[in-house]
């Protein structure tokens, strides 16, 4: 069993020349492929005998899907075992990830080395350390948003660890780990903007969100049915988060749509943009992985557990208490349940 189932003309950020920055710096992290410290080609996915051949009958009903997760277990699979019997620059732990998540997954170019860091990044680290005893052992692959579930699908990743909301509808194409992080749906906008929150605000407003994203689907499924203004105009998906923001900052949007703890660290990269109004939805971040990787599952799981208890909270106050403040207890994943038994 698995699953029951933002136009306001910015003209006082900073002028066409910093705009110009701006976008060449957003461009440059989308077009950047790092493969942290390895020559490998990547080519090594988690397809073909790495995985065992269970099959998962599809349930009708959602109900709670970051509970559908299985037991803990530190054993290795046929999955853990294909990761390790990788060879020389191969022997790596494939992650598609983010390169332009402020605070998530992104380059400091003010680094000298400009190093992948981030909040998503730790955790990738933390279970490269564990599965193959070096947390650098990892190559890091730049997904897309709407890339994340068919990354995965094709074997072109072992896991995506990528702010990735656990849902019923991606549960039944990929299988998610206990939640890692809790976070909500918001909206961003200039600070000077009229638009007060997710509501009737947003009327005759331009508003971005990314392609495959859980913002697009909640904000469509509102227009639609009338929970939200029918001249809401939801603009065409953008490929990733951040290219919502430049949207923003060229006027070619009102708003965004975004994940709370996104929304939070855009916000702390322009100060003419800000939160507005309180989150509107209770979401939880997952690793996501291969259906069949039952072992992998629960080795993260594993990881997880203990990762909470030591790593979490100290990975927090370096990259997230600045932006969503000090107190980390409305972020923090509630207890784990595993209700998926195969």
């Amino acid at each position: 069993m698995h699953v029951r189932c933002v136009r306001a003309g910015l003209k006082g950020w900073g002028g066409v020349g910093a705009m110009a920055v701006v976008c060449a710096l957003a461009l440059a992290f989308v077009l950047l492929l790092p493969t942290a410290r390895s020559s490998g080609d990547g080519s090594t996915g988690t397809g073909g005998p790495g995985f065992a051949t269970a099959t998962h009958a599809k349930d009708t009903t959602c109900e709670g899907p970051e509970k559908q997760t299985l037991a803990p277990s530190g054993a290795d699979g046929p999955t853990i075992t294909a990761i390790k019997n990788r060879q020389g620059e191969k022997r790596k732990l494939i992650v598609g990830v983010d390169l332009n998540s402020y605070r998530w997954g992104y380059r400091d170019p003010n680094r000298a080395d400009a190093e992948l860091e981030g909040f998503d990044i730790d955790l990738v680290r933390r279970i490269a350390q564990d599965i193959l005893g070096d947390p650098e052992a990892v190559q890091f692959k730049a997904i897309p948003t709407n890339q994340r579930i068919p990354a995965i699908q094709d074997g072109r990743v072992d896991m995506v660890v990528r702010t990735m909301t656990i849902t019923c509808d991606r549960a039944d194409k990929v299988a998610f780990s206990a939640p890692y992080f809790k976070t909500g749906q918001t909206v961003l906008a200039p600070k000077s903007s009229r638009i007060s929150g997710y509501n009737d605000t947003l009327a005759d407003k331009k508003v971005c969100t990314a392609a495959g994203s859980t913002a697009y689907l909640k904000l469509k499924k509102d227009r639609d049915t009338g929970a939200m203004p029918a001249s809401v105009d939801i603009i065409p998906p953008v490929p990733n988060q951040l290219d919502c923001l430049v949207r923003l900052q060229l006027g070619e949007a009102d708003a965004v749509v975004n994940d709370g703890a996104l929304a939070a660290s855009q916000a702390a990269q322009d100060p003419t943009v800000g939160l507005k109004g309180k989150a509107f939805t209770t979401e939880y971040y997952g690793v996501a992985m291969n259906k069949k990787a039952d072992d992998l599952v629960r080795r993260v799981n594993q990881i997880l557990v203990e990762y909470r208890a030591n790593g979490w909270q100290a990975s927090y106050d370096r990259w997230l208490s600045a932006t969503l403040g000090q107190d980390a207890s409305a972020s923090k994943p509630p207890a784990p349940q595993y209700l998926r038994t195969s």
